[in-house]
């Protein structure tokens, strides 16, 4: 009797669960996925995330130029920081932070419905499909879909 009391009170514990799930507020929300960080010296802040706090380089971006554009390190399987250097329009700190969602236009147009502003849909140069909307005191969000052949598709994915 008491065998048969344990597996239906798991089985209405997993039922609880799993239906507070499906009441999300913000289907096709995944997760916060990153945060960005302009930094004045790239490679002296890489070298402490990685050295330092023991985050791994998932992988790097350069520009035309040949300079470095980004650079993500891996903080947990799915959590990254993503450091760029500083320059006249983007000063040192904090410039956004990322949310992970399964579709980026159907995410822009529910918290458009919600009365927030964004931007187009656009491809980034890591090939993830993006869109930003801005807090009242303009806190960049980056709406972040990303398909396999993305950078961050391919980190998230272990590559």
């Amino acid at each position: 009797m008491r065998s048969l009391f344990i597996f239906f009170g798991g089985a209405l514990a997993g039922l609880l669960i799993h239906t507070a799930i499906a009441q999300n507020n913000n289907p096709g929300v995944v997760q916060l996925n990153h945060v960005g960080v302009a930094v004045e010296d790239v490679e002296e802040s890489i070298e402490f995330y990685t050295q330092t706090l023991g985050f791994e380089e998932a992988f790097r971006v350069d520009g035309d130029d040949g300079q470095l554009r980004l650079a993500y390190l891996r903080v947990s399987d799915t959590t990254f920081v993503e450091l760029a250097p500083a320059n006249a329009d983007r000063p040192a700190g904090m410039t956004h932070f990322g949310i992970h969602v399964e579709d980026v236009a159907a995410a822009k147009a529910m918290f458009e419905r919600r009365g927030a502003t964004a931007t187009d849909v656009f491809t980034g140069f890591t090939k993830a499909s993006l869109s930003n909307v801005f807090d009242p005191q303009g806190v960049q969000i980056e709406l972040s879909e990303y398909p396999p052949d993305s950078l961050q598709g391919q980190a998230l994915a272990g590559r």
